[in-house]
């Protein structure tokens, strides 16, 4: 019951006569159409096997019997009468059931008013995606799908989550940061971008929005990484790394560039983490490029870096090179974010790249990532071995396993790739071809560092 009694309403006479369990599923009737839109003192209200008592208390309610049909019907214009008539409710039969149940908001105003609001919601949204409209298509994602509502309890928290979600995806593409130091420079918490939280649930959509990705693609926590690093974010500085070997060091007596002389001389691989390639100054351009405390000089003006999907490469060839070997890095997978910084580092310099990688469409997912990466700084990467030719060579060798099911990609630098690759449904891994791409590396081998 509500506590605000409307004036001239005689409360204990319409507890009596509306307000017992015998009535209630009168005032059921009366609230329903209330909520629902409808005039509410128009039309009846009909009851099926009611129990005598129900009977008796209509019969006291408007003063006559109700009849003696299997059903209950009440004429609702009867019963305001009533209620105005008797003096039990001036302002009728809406004023007294709302002082029986309480306020009734009808649910097309509430519906209404919780839609605006909402929308009210995502406007931090709508400010970034003007700057960015690269992020409008995942905007209207959001909107088709609810998904700020999914993750926010009302739309005062959603408000907010949109706010933090702006704040992030801002500073995104990075060209290389720890998820931790993203969420406590952008939003001031550190663990706000951990799986499993709604702001990290929100942005990782976008990041799927603005890389292709499907939702599938980011179900396991592997694929999470891959997405993440795809907008430049790694989970630590030193799990996200690249395998290198004989890359020419930058003219500096740091620590890395020690550590590549020493692995360039020995010809072994070497591994370096994002914590290690944080000494190199972020590069995004193939010129000279000043930062805050380096120069990035183009050192590597003619130097072509050979780009591999697989450890099994480097690996052969530092057993069959060694020191001989030009320069050549590995991805181990989807690129992280400490090979794009390595690989925009060295395209600052001067570098060409070339890749290669496994026949299949993960494989073209990675090339094109790559090709991307080049193109961005100013210097388009090359296929290695890595088109129709050298795929329909590997098919006539009788290579390769089948190919799984996957989501099939175009690829630009040969567009007849993919035709062949679905025509043949033959996945060609690296370690296929290892005899190929090692010959190729011979004839470029180099003097020992």
């Amino acid at each position: 019951m509500t506590d605000r009694i409307p004036a001239g309403l005689d409360m204990p006479r319409l507890q009596r006569l509306l307000g017992s369990p015998d009535t209630a599923w009168l005032v059921d009737r009366v609230a329903e159409r209330i909520a629902s839109g409808t005039e509410p003192a128009h039309g009846t209200a009909t009851l099926a096997d009611p129990a005598p008592a129900q009977r008796r208390a209509l019969e006291l309610l408007l003063g006559r019997p109700p009849g003696r049909g299997k059903s209950l019907t009440a004429r609702l214009a009867d019963v305001d009468t009533v209620l105005r008539e008797s003096g039990i409710s001036p302002d009728g039969l809406v004023a007294a059931v709302q002082a029986l149940r309480g306020p009734i908001a009808v649910r097309r105003e509430v519906e209404t008013a919780a839609d605006r609001a909402w929308e009210s919601a995502l406007e931090p949204l709508d400010r970034l995606a003007a700057d960015r409209p690269d992020l409008t298509p995942w905007l209207q994602q959001v909107r088709a799908t609810g998904l700020l509502k999914r993750q926010a309890t009302d739309p005062i928290a959603g408000a907010g989550l949109a706010e933090q979600a702006a704040r992030v995806l801002s500073a995104l593409p990075h060209p290389g940061i720890v998820r931790p130091i993203l969420a406590a420079q952008t939003v001031g918490h550190a663990h706000a971008l951990d799986d499993g939280r709604p702001l990290t649930a929100l942005v990782l959509s976008a990041i799927r929005s603005l890389t292709g990705l499907a939702a599938s693609d980011t179900a396991t926590s592997e694929g999470r990484r891959d997405a993440w690093a795809g907008a430049g974010v790694a989970a630590d500085d030193l799990s996200s790394r690249i395998l290198a070997l004989n890359v020419p060091p930058p003219r500096d007596e740091g620590f890395l560039p020690r550590l590549l002389r020493l692995g360039a001389a020995a010809g072994q691989p070497l591994v370096l983490t994002l914590r290690d390639l944080n000494s190199l100054p972020t590069a995004t351009t193939t010129t000279t490029t000043t930062t805050t405390d380096h120069t990035i000089a183009a050192d590597l003006t003619g130097t072509t870096i050979s780009v591999c999907e697989n450890p099994a490469v480097v690996s052969a060839a530092a057993t069959a090179l060694g020191s001989t070997c030009p320069p050549l890095v590995c991805l181990e997978g989807t690129p992280s974010v400490a090979a794009n910084r390595l690989l925009r580092q060295l395209l600052a310099r001067g570098a060409n790249l070339r890749y290669h990688g496994d026949f299949d469409w993960g494989g073209i997912r990675i090339a094109t990532s790559v090709f991307n990466l080049a193109e961005q700084s100013g210097a388009p990467a090359a296929p290695w071995r890595y088109d129709s030719a050298a795929y329909l060579e590997a098919v006539a060798r009788r290579l390769g396993t089948a190919l799984p099911q996957a989501k099939t990609r175009d690829t630009p630098w040969d567009p007849d790739l993919r035709h062949h690759i679905e025509t043949h449904a033959l996945r060609v891994e690296e370690e296929h071809v290892i005899d190929t791409l090692l010959t190729d590396l011979t004839r470029h081998r180099t003097s020992p560092a």
